[in-house]
């Protein structure tokens, strides 16, 4: 815990008002809000931020890849599907196409130093071999070198699609075996060595227990640069520039939407998707009301493990 700084003491439950029961918090006196931190305090360690498509670290952890990043991670972005069914584009190659160009624009957004596309088809990772997905997984992360990553939570209930369960379980399943001596001795003959990750920030889009919320004011428009990115599948795309131009025809005028088509689509983003939009759907509060019940003005919420503590120390003692 002395590697951030936490604001523990005195917090009092949230309680979100029907529909907003699909998140379960822990007791206040175990639940942590991690704030963002001056320097560089993470200086040295790796972050891998995963998602099965385009869309889900811009929507629901983008914020806090950003934070870490600014704290001093090196990041890398872990595509696990082609996206071939969902997004824009007249052909599947080109909506392919436009999503691969999507994810870079988002890892550059985050300030992430390079996507490793893994290229499964979309809605069909369930058909692939675990053992083949895990594989890759554990080379990853000992080539890398990962201490932290950012994932769907392999224990979220009622995820119907199947790519965010697979890769959930897959890298929870990854992220323990890769430090074994003995899994993959091939590996080590290529010159990497066993590693575990020691951190886990697991975020849903449905039921789930939450331990940690991330304060994420200070990086709030980096989220929306990385969900201006995602244009083909995102919920951003250029809807607000559209919405603003559709209400000109109509000698309308909305002055949330600005000025510009550019204020447009990042306001759009920024005061609806974030604030309204995104995550009622599911039942969960947007970055800005799970902000606001924590005194907060933008957060996101995670169940987090961190590095095993030493029994035998505290036995001893």
């Amino acid at each position: 815990m002395e590697r951030r700084t936490f604001l523990q003491s005195g917090l009092a439950l949230p309680f979100f008002p029907m529909p907003y029961q699909q998140r379960t918090f822990v007791e206040s006196e175990n639940l942590v809000i991690e704030k963002s931190q001056p320097g560089k305090p993470h200086a040295g360690k790796v972050l891998a931020a995963i998602q099965p498509h385009s869309d889900d670290i811009p929507i629901f952890a983008a914020g806090t890849v950003a934070k870490l990043i600014a704290e001093g991670y090196t990041g890398y972005l872990i595509q696990m599907t082609n996206d071939d069914h969902a997004g824009a584009g007249a052909t599947v190659g080109e909506v392919i196409m436009n999503n691969e160009k999507d994810t870079q624009g988002v890892a550059k957004a985050l300030g992430l130093r390079k996507v490793y596309n893994l290229y499964y088809r979309n809605h069909r990772l369930d058909n692939v071999s675990p053992v083949e997905i895990r594989s890759r997984l554990i080379f990853l992360i000992r080539m890398l070198k990962i201490d932290t990553i950012v994932c769907y939570d392999p224990s979220g209930h009622y995820e119907e699609n199947p790519d965010h369960y697979v890769t959930a379980k897959a890298w929870e399943a990854a992220r323990w075996m890769s430090g074994g001596r003995l899994d993959y001795p091939e590996h080590f003959d290529a010159g990497l060595q066993p590693h575990s990750v020691q951190e886990m920030y697991y975020f849903a889009r449905g039921p789930q227990l939450v331990n940690r919320i991330v304060d994420i004011s200070d990086h709030i428009d980096t989220k929306v640069a990385a969900n201006l990115a995602n244009t083909s599948q995102g919920p951003a795309g250029q809807n607000g520039s559209r919405l603003r131009q559709r209400l000109a025809s109509e000698g309308k005028q909305l002055d949330l939407l600005g000025n510009t088509d550019d204020e447009a689509d990042q306001n759009y983003i920024k005061h609806y998707v974030l604030d309204r939009d995104s995550k009622r759907s599911r039942g969960i509060p947007s970055d800005r009301e799970l902000g606001e019940q924590f005194g907060l003005g933008w957060a996101e919420a995670f169940y987090y493990r961190g590095p095993a503590e030493n029994k035998m120390d505290e036995y001893i003692k």
